[in-house]
């Protein structure tokens, strides 16, 4: 996990051509970020001891902006047939603060529809997401400002933090205090609301155009500097989250 204005290098791993015989080994050419949110933990439970539905927001100190960042090509080749391992693991962004459930509770709200309906130990007990505006802006080495290319909102997740952690612990895991438990990809129901290039480009198939230079992107490149951005709108004010930024650096 690092913070807000560290630059990440570009990651290697083990990737697999459509047309080739055997993976080979090297720089992802398919770096991407993930637009996340996520909440740390203040308190921790016992093992055996699940956290409920009810409780589970006493659990939490409060939410931070997390870019999850992939390596799509890795990740395609890692998931068969288990799961991404050196496709996630090589860095996690966070943004600078971290703003306490209180602060936002002016912004709750009920979460999308959840169909079919879950079970009980899952079942929100009232308005648990929360009206969060989400921008991710790129930045080239040639570009004099950044640009942005998504906007999304925390309400557009389908679980809420508290259904998160009721999940997770329900099988009796133990959190500690300051575990750091990340959203997943958060999308709007639009295509300039999707929270990565994999998305917002189609799979590659629709490339983004940097205006101020005529580049265009379907991943990342070396250069690239990312920034997330996170605040719930009041009336004249805002809470905010800071930017969650890095640049990508050659990988080594």
């Amino acid at each position: 996990m690092i913070v807000s204005g560290e630059s990440i290098t570009r990651p290697k791993g083990q990737t697999k051509a459509p047309d080739a015989d055997a993976p080979s080994f090297g720089p992802t050419r398919e770096l991407d970020f993930e637009l996340e949110m996520g909440f740390f933990t203040g308190r921790s439970n016992e093992m055996g001891e699940p956290i409920s539905i009810e409780q589970a927001e006493d659990f939490m100190f409060g939410l931070v902006l997390v870019n999850d960042w992939s390596a799509r090509d890795v990740q395609r080749w890692e998931y068969q047939p288990l799961g991404p391992f050196l496709a996630k693991s090589f860095a996690t962004s966070i943004s600078p603060y971290v703003v306490t459930l209180d602060a936002l509770e002016p912004w709750r709200l009920e979460g999308m529809p959840q169909e079919p309906g879950v079970l009980p130990h899952l079942r929100n007990p009232g308005p648990s997401h929360f009206d969060i505006q989400l921008e991710v802006s790129i930045q080239s080495e040639q570009m004099t400002k950044p640009q942005v290319i998504s906007r999304s909102n925390s309400k557009y997740l389908y679980w809420s933090f508290a259904q998160q952690l009721a999940h997770q612990t329900s099988n009796g895991t133990p959190v500690e205090s300051a575990d750091l438990y990340a959203s997943g990809t958060i999308s709007g129901e639009s295509e300039d609301s999707f929270g990565s290039m994999l998305e917002l480009c189609w799979k590659g198939t629709k490339p983004i155009t940097l205006h101020e230079t005529g580049e265009t992107r379907t991943f990342l490149a070396d250069g690239d500097t990312v920034t997330m951005t996170g605040w719930a709108q009041g009336d004249g004010y805002r809470v905010g989250f800071g930017d969650v930024s890095a640049k990508i650096l050659p990988a080594k």
